[in-house]
């Protein structure tokens, strides 16, 4: 009989729990719906955060999805004078904007769903937003950095995470067709949240649903990124994740890595227990990144040592040895960035690592190879009234070579050399190579395709057409504006052969949102495609040949990229 009580009294709470979490959803939805829409809310007339923060705390198990938005509505203007607004825009990405949680929603009235209709019917025109305003400005809460925020404010960060993802994500139709009963448990979490940390672990968790590249930076917002993502240490060695191990690439401390019987070339399989896809899996809940190529990369980076699954100092390892193809297991003490001689040893390593990267060109006689994060020393000390005069000269030396290679594996550094000056020397003089959509300021949570400057307006342009090869190359750390820039040259050079592997797949301008917590989040604000619509998001670039690096490829330090740029020169 206690038995049954007991779960009886269980299963209750949990539908308590459930019944709460449901209502602070609906809660967020209408608020963010006002927010966005309503003209008070929108002009900033009226502030959003302090209707939320006024209301949020009254919201429990028992409020009713009517009630909650007559709570929100009643000190609103619902009655409107004004003709609604008319939206004369044609090409529209409008596939995010979705009303089914009021409008299909039988819990609610008709009375209420005619209210919001009528709401977006006669919603706010963002043109009329006072100047040096922006759609995504957001007040700061700064909070002591030991503290945990109290709970209206973790709500009304969900709640603006939420509202960004609804509203200002042109990307949203590509996330989890589930993220919003996610969501919904992330809200029990947040309520549950005893510390600082446990609550940055929920942020983590619901910007990573973005999985967007550009919103990866927000992990390096976290007060406690060193303990959700156990970084106290360094490892003694170079790596990169190569299919499912985890390569030894370089003995930074050879050692202490001889101490555990580790050399180049050797396999990690497992990391205390742990199989690096189990860890891969595991830091995808907590990383936004736009694909799994992405992930991996950025998990591969010494620098960002993200790939640990635990603070532990002493690691234990499964691996299978280069030399015999035994696996082994064994332990080996990491680095602690207090100790000061080891620390300077890796410091000198990762210098010079990235030196050599910078000096990494192809050098050919046939070749005009340019870096596209190596471009503005071509101008760096020349007059502004000489610079086009010397672009056109080094194009058209270029122009003599029979092969012409841009390496986008990079950010740029100058953004005029591919927009202005390849422009200007090598394309037609119209060059639509994209689709760029805004958000759409008289119908926010669309977006509206732009006439954007696509191509500089050059008088007396003249076009020279390079009839010779072209190779493109990209991998990873082709991201956002080398992204842009490598759609760009797909267009201007018609025969060009793009070489590599998948790029980052966030494109567009970053939006960046205040949160509570002096946190920011950053989030591509535009929507990138092709001309004929393809994404550009998640699935990054278009690539002619996929180029694929296995182990002894990584170790000998080849450029797979350049030997087949100099096969396909023969």
């Amino acid at each position: 009989m206690k038995k049954t009580a007991f779960i009886l009294l269980f299963f209750l709470f949990q539908q308590f729990i459930f019944a709460q979490k449901e209502q602070q959803y609906y809660f967020m939805k209408t608020w963010n719906f006002l927010k966005y829409y309503h003209p008070d809310l929108a002009s900033r007339k009226i502030d959003a955060d302090s209707l939320f923060l006024a209301n949020i705390e009254k919201v429990n198990a028992n409020s009713n999805f009517n009630d909650i938005i007559n709570q929100l509505t009643k000190n609103l203007n619902t009655r409107f004078s004004t003709a609604p607004i008319v939206d004369n825009q044609k090409d529209i990405l409008s596939v995010n904007q979705n009303f089914d949680w009021f409008q299909k929603n039988n819990k609610i009235t008709a009375e209420n769903k005619t209210l919001l209709n009528n709401i977006y019917k006669n919603r706010f025109d963002y043109t009329l937003l006072e100047k040096g305003k922006s759609i995504s400005d957001e007040k700061k809460y700064p909070f002591p950095k030991e503290e945990n925020l109290p709970l209206p404010y973790r709500l009304l960060t969900l709640a603006k995470i939420q509202g960004a993802v609804d509203y200002l994500f042109p990307n949203k139709y590509l996330m989890d067709k589930n993220f919003d009963s996610y969501f919904t448990d992330l809200l029990e979490e947040a309520v549950k949240s005893p510390s600082r940390k446990d609550f940055e672990i929920t942020l983590a968790k619901a910007v990573s649903k973005m999985e967007d590249s550009h919103a990866f930076p927000f992990v390096y917002k976290l007060i406690n990124l060193k303990e959700i993502f156990h970084t106290f240490y360094s490892a003694p060695f170079d790596y990169q994740i190569v299919g499912d191990h985890l390569l030894i690439t370089h003995l930074i401390l050879p050692d202490v890595c001889s101490k555990a019987r580790l050399n180049i070339g050797d396999k990690i399989i497992e990391i205390n227990g742990k199989t690096i896809p189990q860890i891969i899996k595991e830091k995808k809940e907590l990383i936004s990144i736009s694909n799994i190529e992405n992930l991996v990369h950025h998990l591969s980076e010494y620098e960002y040592n993200l790939i640990w699954p635990n603070d532990l100092k002493l690691k234990n390892f499964k691996v299978k040895s280069k030399e015999n193809n035994k696996i082994i297991s064994t332990s080996i003490e990491f680095v602690d960035t207090s100790d000061i001689l080891q620390t300077a040893k890796i410091s000198g390593y990762l210098l010079d690592k990235v030196k050599a990267m910078k000096e990494h060109q192809l050098i050919h006689n046939d070749i005009a190879y340019f870096k596209i994060n190596k471009t503005f020393h071509y101008i760096e000390n020349i007059e502004d009234d000489k610079i086009d005069g010397a672009m056109d000269k080094m194009f058209k030396e270029a122009s003599y070579k029979k092969t012409i290679v841009f390496d986008m594996r990079g950010y740029p550094d100058w953004g005029g050399f591919v927009f202005h000056y390849i422009y200007k020397y090598f394309s037609p003089i119209e060059n639509y190579f994209g689709k760029y959509y805004q958000p759409n300021l008289k119908n926010i949570g669309t977006f509206a395709y732009q006439n954007f400057d696509y191509f500089p307006t050059i008088e007396n342009k003249k076009t020279n057409i390079y009839k010779g090869k072209v190779f493109i190359l990209v991998n990873s750390d082709t991201q956002s504006a080398s992204e842009w820039n490598t759609m760009n040259l797909q267009k201007i050079f018609p025969q060009a052969i793009t070489i590599g592997q998948r790029t980052a797949g966030a494109d567009g301008d970053v939006r960046t949102v205040n949160l509570p917590g002096d946190y920011e989040l950053p989030f591509s604000g535009i929507g990138i495609f092709y001309p004929d619509n393809s994404q550009t998001q998640q699935t990054g670039i278009r690539i002619n040949e996929l180029i694929k690096y296995k182990d002894q490829d990584i170790l000998e330090n080849r450029d797979l990229e350049f030997e087949r740029v100099l096969e396909l020169l023969k």
